[in-house]
């Protein structure tokens, strides 16, 4: 007997069950096609969102939009607000004040049909085997059984899991079951995917496999949107960013302008010397090692570079020091302090 799904509300069943869109009922399925939409509405907008538990205030005032057909990334530390801005696009808890459109009108119910979501709290029937689970999940999402039973076997095919089709979940590594619950995130073809750190478990192969999940989606017009810690893989995947820091939105727009706007007080170093000696200098932000004797320095909005080199070449041979697109890190850093 297969087990029955249950509402958010339940803490009996595992999450991704939790937070299946169909809670409780079957839905028709919907493939419209991503092209439909129009080219100035946003797939997914947030207006002043705002979230508080007592005393403290989660997420605080934030908004941003995601064009269709992008990457997006919702970038901060842990404990920014990252999650608690998903979990109020998908109507797992409700914002204090605010709003959330999808498609250019506020999002319903129904419109989490087309919304695949990977939560933060992995979650499977551990007893079930893996084939069985997708389709399953594929019904909770209105795909009739012999349709997700094809999508399912493809999806297994392209995750690298065949072979554990016939498998019970818990026979499976972390890593595994991450890559099952990203094929069920998925498995639906939804317009707008949803996910929160799905890098974590994923091996570096692994990872690779999922960027070349994501490059495909996006080629087919669809849109994504997931919040990561990880700035470095941000930084390889989005085309558009938001950067939360305490709840608040410090910053966010296209990647590739941001660099070019917040590009004049980054430089490449190459020195032969002691590298750590720069970060106590006046004006310096942060230094990035990269190898070799080279190194990434942020200097202040303030600093002078001129003056910021008179004091390097006292204890170092510098080879180099050129303006350089300063990486998201140092982007984010800046942001954070600007925003103080």
């Amino acid at each position: 007997m297969r087990p029955e799904a249950r509402c958010a509300g339940s803490a009996a069943a595992p999450a991704t069950i939790r937070y299946a869109r169909a809670c409780g009922r079957r839905a028709s399925p919907r493939h419209r096609n991503p092209s439909e939409n129009r080219a100035l509405t946003p797939t997914l907008e947030l207006r002043e969102l705002r979230k508080a538990y007592r005393d403290t205030v989660a997420v605080d005032g934030v908004s941003f939009a995601v064009p269709p057909g992008t990457v997006f990334g919702l970038l901060g530390p842990n404990g920014a607000g990252k999650t608690t801005t998903l979990r109020m696009v998908m109507d797992i808890i409700a914002p204090d004040t605010g709003e959330v459109l999808f498609a250019g009108r506020p999002r319903s119910r129904a419109d989490l049909e087309r919304i695949g979501y990977l939560p933060e709290e992995r979650g499977l029937y551990r007893k079930m085997t893996v084939l069985d689970h997708l389709v399953f999940l594929g019904e909770l999402n209105g795909l009739p059984r012999r349709e997700g039973r094809e999508r399912a076997r493809s999806w297994l095919e392209r995750m690298e899991l065949a072979e554990a089709a016939g498998k019970k979940v818990e026979e499976l590594s972390k890593g595994m079951q991450q890559k099952v619950q990203i094929a069920a995130t998925l498995l639906h073809e939804p317009e707008l995917v949803i996910l929160d750190e799905p890098f974590s478990g994923l091996d570096p192969i692994n990872q690779g496999l999922f960027k070349e999940v994501l490059a495909g989606y996006k080629r087919q017009g669809r849109t994504v949107v997931f919040s990561t810690h990880v700035l470095e893989q941000a930084e390889k995947l989005c085309d558009r960013i938001a950067l939360i820091s305490r709840g608040r939105i410090v910053l966010d727009g296209e990647l590739a302008a941001i660099k070019r706007e917040m590009g004049g007080n980054s430089f490449r170093l190459v020195a032969d010397g002691d590298l750590g000696r720069v970060a106590a200098l006046p004006g310096v932000e942060q230094v990035l090692p990269a190898g070799d004797g080279a190194a990434r320095v942020l200097l202040a909005p303030d600093a002078d570079r001129a003056s910021v080199l008179r004091e390097m070449v006292g204890f170092l041979d510098v080879r180099e020091f050129v303006g350089a697109e300063p990486a998201l890190e140092e982007i984010f850093v800046q942001a954070v302090r600007g925003a103080a």
